[in-house]
């Protein structure tokens, strides 16, 4: 069935109130009639099968459904913005892997300075992917925020936290995220306690000395994606395809996620 992100609010009375944007896509592009059903995502975890009914300006709920699909931990995504479009291949792929936040970020190197209107297409973007590929929560873009102000959002400050370097003698993004994982099992944490895990990547150019130096004093670790220089665009996909894998694979000795 095909999959369209609604708002919690729409919900009402055991049916869904469609706003003129939604019924647009289900009759004009999907070409759904009366009966006709699809599974609406509330964007907070919450999965309804329903059906258009009467004038097609609502659907009833038929039945609830919760299938998990997301990582067992958060991941925020903090990206320096690339310049032209590269940011929108971001939000995409980003959202496909599993991340739960993007942080665009305003580095030293960074040219780009998104419109209103560029932030809105964005998470246009990100609601599509996550419908594409059945997420169950649609990823949080934030506004775009100031490298040294990014340091300190609240809503990383708990977590393990990385920021990607392109040259030096870091270690492995992959290894660290092994060694962690594996001190969390040995040390019988409940996975449910487990904080998230941030990391942040580069504009083209790299980070500047200064930016490593405020971030390691904030508590990033340093770690690197290989012996490669990677793009802008193609880094942060390499870093949340190597936490889907460690976090989604059973390599522990308990069987559990490590994150």
């Amino acid at each position: 069935m095909q999959r369209l992100v609604i708002s919690p609010t729409q919900c009402q009375d055991q049916g869904i109130v469609l706003t003129d944007a939604q019924q647009h896509y289900l009759i004009r592009v999907l070409r759904l009639r009366k009966g006709d059903r699809f599974i609406a995502m509330d964007g907070e975890g919450s999965w309804y099968v329903s059906e258009l009914e009467g004038d097609l300006t609502q659907a009833k709920i038929v039945a609830s459904e919760h299938i998990q699909t997301e990582l067992p931990k958060q991941v925020t995504l903090m990206a320096a913005m690339p310049k032209g479009s590269g940011f929108e291949q971001i939000c995409l792929m980003a959202t496909e892997l599993g991340v739960t936040r993007i942080v665009p970020l305003k580095s030293d190197r960074t040219l780009l300075n998104p419109s209103p209107q560029k932030l809105q297409r964005w998470r246009r973007i990100t609601q599509e992917a996550a419908e594409q590929s059945e997420r169950e929560v649609v990823p949080k873009i934030l506004d775009p925020v100031d490298f040294s102000d990014s340091l300190q959002l609240p809503e990383t400050l708990e977590a393990y936290r990385y920021i990607c370097v392109a040259r030096g003698k870091a270690p492995h993004l992959l290894n660290c995220l092994l060694d962690l994982r594996l001190g969390l099992d040995t040390a019988q944490t409940d996975p449910a306690q487990h904080p998230g895990i941030v990391i942040a990547t580069g504009p083209e150019g790299g980070w500047t000395i200064q930016e490593l130096e405020q971030a390691t004093a904030a508590g990033f670790i340093a770690v690197s994606l290989g012996s490669r220089i990677l793009r802008a665009i193609t880094a942060p996909i390499v870093t949340l395809s190597i936490v889907a894998a460690v976090s989604e694979s059973s390599l522990t000795t308990k069987g559990e996620d490590f994150a």
